[in-house]
């Protein structure tokens, strides 16, 4: 594959996608490399082509039809679709070697596929939050931001559901080396996120994660960094005079310039 394939910047809009990378996305032998090309993959039929490459037709055959009757192509639908059929592949007893078709899955050269493995994880009800928060680990550092975005949202339901057992087991990540397992800790809970459900005990009192914000009111890393902020301004929809204490002791203990960019940013919807 030539090389200026991978190191192209990618479409700005979905109609002007070259085919030829177009059917390289939806045959799974590419990542994607921006928002545009990421949200224009066509899960439904990169799964029909995956199952295939892999000898799965008669097992996944069904699926495929269940899946193209749906005709959803939401992502924040199609994946988690997806990641059940998985979950009900993986636990029948004519799937061989399941760990590692998980791997397969989970490994995968598309940035898609692997997002199929993080909600796998994240919709498995035979595991407890711990268990799904150290699986989900490696998908919340992977190299691909489609990936990271997916891996807190597969989670999210079960943070939510034990918000105080996560809030817990996320401090560690939070001073962890890695500002993408940083970030991560403060994403996953942010009171209202991105495409996710909010989480109202957040929102009501935002106080229960300062020992996780704490910890990275001055990190270096502007991707932690814009967690943060917006995870303040988040809580300043609902709780604007709590950011705005947080946001004073904060400029009172961390005088630097990346606690100011956090700060700045955390407060720009407060008048």
């Amino acid at each position: 594959m030539p090389e200026d394939i991978f190191l192209r910047k990618g479409a700005r809009k979905a109609t002007e996608i070259p085919e030829h990378i177009r059917n390289w996305l939806q045959a799974g032998h590419i990542e994607s490399v921006n928002l545009t090309e990421w949200l224009a993959v066509d899960h439904v039929s990169l799964f029909q082509k995956v199952t295939h490459e892999w000898g799965m037709d008669a097992e996944t055959r069904a699926i495929t039809e269940q899946l193209t009757q749906m005709d959803e192509q939401r992502i924040m639908k199609i994946i988690p679709a997806i990641a059940m059929q998985w979950l009900d592949l993986l636990k029948r007893p004519s799937v061989n070697e399941k760990t590692n078709l998980f791997c397969s899955i989970a490994e995968h050269r598309s940035d898609s596929v692997r997002c199929w493995a993080a909600y796998i994880i994240g919709l498995d009800s035979g595991l407890n939050l711990t268990e799904k928060l150290e699986h989900i680990r490696p998908f919340a550092a992977d190299h691909h931001f489609g990936v990271r975005e997916i891996a807190w949202m597969a989670v999210r339901e079960s943070i939510s559901a034990e918000l105080s057992l996560a809030l817990q087991q996320l401090i560690p990540w939070s001073v962890d080396p890695d500002p993408l397992i940083r970030r991560f800790a403060i994403e996953s809970i942010r009171p209202r996120g991105v495409w996710a459900k909010h989480i109202q005990e957040l929102k009501e009192n935002p106080a229960m994660a300062l020992p996780l914000l704490d910890a990275v009111k001055s990190d270096a890393h502007k991707y932690v960094q814009d967690s943060v902020s917006n995870w303040l301004n988040d809580a300043s929809k609902t709780n604007p005079e709590w950011v705005r204490q947080v946001c004073a002791t904060w400029t009172q203990q961390s005088d630097t310039q990346h606690t100011r960019r956090i700060v700045t940013r955390a407060t720009r919807s407060l008048t």
